[in-house]
Formats: structure tokens, sequence, C-alpha cells
């Protein structure tokens, strides 16, 4: 009977799962169709660039953060000869230094897999977090990146071209402190549509402030402004 329940559970998260990619991908679909030539987007934990590849074909400007070098190889390939993409090599968060960037604990036996885990936030589940004696973290699993204030980088951005048209936040939990900042400094006013995905699954400690900052959002935002849901 467990079993039976066990199943039935991870059937239900998978289905779960499935629908917020559906909807992420149509929203994203939709976002595309009104971007044109001269629009800014950014994305925030690029990752292999799926994201950025869909915003760059609208022929937008697209600025896409990512800090893990892994990923960053590979992002440099796919975008080297596109024009309208510039690639930041660092995390992003509110304020700018260096900031360790800790990942999956499964890192060795599959990083295609696991390079999507990589978190700057201390406490998350799965997540390697000790020191080795090379600097790197348990088996060389840590490494320090670049950290890019990113409300200044938007500010950078506003003050060039008026608004910004779509920002895309996917950083395992980084969202917290960062989507929280914003908010008090009212940057999304200048943004046409602010997309997140938070992660308070991974983050156990944190859940209550995710739980305010998304009903301090909701009460200042609509959805079709600010959407928490990314995927």
């Amino acid at each position: 009977m467990a079993e039976a329940e066990d199943a039935l559970r991870k059937l239900k998260r998978r289905h779960k799962r499935d629908l917020r990619h559906a909807r992420a991908e149509g929203l994203l679909a939709g976002v595309v169709s009104m971007l044109r030539p001269g629009d800014v987007v950014v994305d925030c934990g690029a990752n292999r660039g799926d994201v950025t590849e869909v915003l760059a074909a609208s022929g937008a400007t697209v600025h896409a953060f990512e800090p893990d070098p892994y990923n960053l190889a590979h992002l440099q390939d796919r975008f080297a000869t596109a024009a309208n993409v510039t690639l930041h090599a660092a995390a992003v968060g509110v304020t700018a230094g260096t900031v360790r960037l800790m990942r999956a604990a499964n890192w060795d036996a599959n990083p295609d897999f696991a390079c999507v885990k990589s978190t700057v936030v201390s406490g998350g589940h799965n997540i390697a977090e000790g020191q080795g004696i090379d600097g790197q973290g348990i088996d060389g699993q840590g490494i320090d990146v670049a950290l890019t204030d990113f409300p200044a980088f938007l500010r950078g951005l506003l003050d060039a071209h008026d608004r910004v048209a779509f920002v895309k936040m996917d950083i395992e939990g980084a969202e917290l402190d960062l989507l929280g900042a914003m908010l008090e400094a009212r940057l999304f006013d200048q943004i046409q549509l602010t997309v997140a995905e938070t992660h308070e699954h991974k983050f156990k400690d944190l859940r209550p402030r995710f739980a305010d900052l998304r009903a301090a959002i909701a009460a200042a935002y609509p959805p079709a402004r600010v959407n928490l849901d990314w995927i």
C-alpha cells in the first residue's frame, strides 16, 4: 500500500512539473512573439542557453548571465556568431565581487545533469559545501566565480534604454535576496515582464522568507508583470 502511495505521489509531482514546463514554454513563445530588434532582455542563469537562443532569434539584444565555467564553454560555442548576445561570466546578486559557486553532490557522476543545480546559496538539498584541500570544495565541486550587482546592472540598462522588455531568472535560490532588492527599489516598474523560478523546495530553512516574498510581490504587481512560477 505504501509503495503504491509513493508511486502515485511521484506521478502527481511529475504531472505538475510537466504542466509547469508547458506553461513556461507557452509564456516564452508569447514573449518572443512581441519582441523586436532593439528590445533588451536578460537571461539570469542561462545554463546551456536554451532560453537565450529563443530570445536571440527574435532579434532582441540579449544579456545572458552564467557563472559556471562548465556551462560557459557551451554558451561560448553556441553563440559565437550571435552578434545580439552578450555573455556575462558571472552570478547575479545584490552586491559585486566574488562568490563561491557550490555544485551538486553528484557532479562528478553526471555533470551534464547536475549543472542545473549549482548555487551560491548555502543550505541547499544535495549540494556539496565542504572545502577540499585543493580549495575547490569536496572533490573539486566548489569554485569561486564573479558576482555582478544586478540592480546596478539593471539601472545601467534602464539609463541607456528606458525600459527592459523581459527578465528571466533561474538562479537556484539566489533569487530570494535579489527579487527582494528589486521590489524595494521598484525596478520591476521599468521591466515589462519578469519571470523567476523560486527554489523554496530546495532550501527548507528559507521557506518562510520565500512565502513572505511571494506575498509582497503579489501585493505590488500582477503575474502579468512579475511571475514567480516560471517552470
